[in-house]
């Protein structure tokens, strides 16, 4: 398994080894001894969400309140889609920038997105279905959207005509989102990630 670093900080691609012959193939897709060494601390798995989106489908972009904030660990179980890491801390040098990574259930890759970092996928194929490990449960008073297709975000999305969410698609702009306060400081995520780390290494 190799785990990169992308040039958002906080966000990390997973590649493992896929091993295929007649049957099919195996691959580890998670594996929490190599995830804690790069990383520093264990992906703690409150809640497991799995979604299926057809063709053309874009989810997002969506980010939770911190602290706690939400941890994802993505990987693609069936089809092709191309998963977007969007950094919208304030005080970060990469604010406003999105990294894309493709994840398939050919190579079996994994995203991994820190605490304060927007997320948002485009499916490639009709029944692409995706498995979210997430840090913390769903909070809906906690949980916020920002339209995938406003232009201070400029995400190339590749395609003219996204299918969205009716919430999706009247969420809020980046500027209106940072004007109401609602968008995470990078001090604040870099803080309740140590936290985590700590917490994690006086355990017994």
């Amino acid at each position: 398994m190799k785990i990169r670093a992308l040039s958002i900080e906080g966000a990390y691609e997973i590649t493992p080894i896929v091993h295929g012959d007649a049957r099919g193939s195996f691959a580890e897709v998670f594996r929490q001894d190599l995830f804690t060494a790069e990383i520093g601390h264990p992906l703690r798995i409150a809640q497991i969400n799995s979604s299926t989106s057809a063709r053309d489908v874009v989810r997002g972009v969506h980010w939770a309140e911190v602290p706690p904030g939400q941890a994802k660990y993505v990987t693609c179980q069936r089809g092709a889609l191309v998963d977007y890491v969007i950094d919208l801390r304030l005080g970060s040098p990469t604010f406003g920038r999105w990294e894309s990574v493709v994840l398939d259930d050919v190579e079996r890759r994994a995203i991994y997105l820190s605490e304060g970092l927007g997320h948002g996928f485009r499916a490639l194929t009709d029944s692409t279905s995706i498995h979210y490990l997430c840090s913390t449960p769903y909070n809906p008073q906690r949980e916020h959207a920002i339209n995938p297709l406003d232009p201070d975000l400029g995400i190339d999305w590749g395609v003219d005509a996204p299918v969205l969410s009716a919430r999706d698609a009247a969420a809020q702009s980046l500027a209106e989102a940072r004007d109401k306060g609602l968008l995470p400081d990078l001090a604040a995520c870099v803080s309740y990630r140590a936290s985590v780390q700590g917490a994690e290494n006086t355990r017994p």
